[in-house]
């Protein structure tokens, strides 16, 4: 099992758009993927948007990614990346 905690920095938060981002990412891995929010200890399927959505992860929350399988590495990897990343949708100078 890997485990990565990340911090949500881009300024919507984990929207729609976003959240279709990271569940179409997850969904090209075998392991499965829990999304965990820090400060409410809510969980969700990784792989469901509407899991994904219900998290409700505003900017400044934090989030862990726990992946569980046989690419596991390399799925706490992608995922987190794209996190970072701010979900593609921010210039790195954090306008639009």
């Amino acid at each position: 099992m890997q485990e990565r905690t990340v911090k949500i920095t881009n300024r919507l938060g984990l929207h729609a758009r976003a959240a279709a981002r990271l569940v179409r990412q997850a969904g090209q891995f075998k392991s499965a993927v829990e999304l965990k929010r820090e400060d409410t200890g809510q969980t969700a399927d990784g792989k469901s948007i509407l899991g994904v959505l219900l998290l409700a992860a505003a900017q400044g929350s934090r989030i862990t990614i726990r992946t569980e399988g046989p690419d596991e590495e390399r799925a706490a990897a992608a995922l987190l990346q794209i996190v970072e990343e701010k979900f593609g949708e921010e210039a790195p100078d954090g306008l639009f």
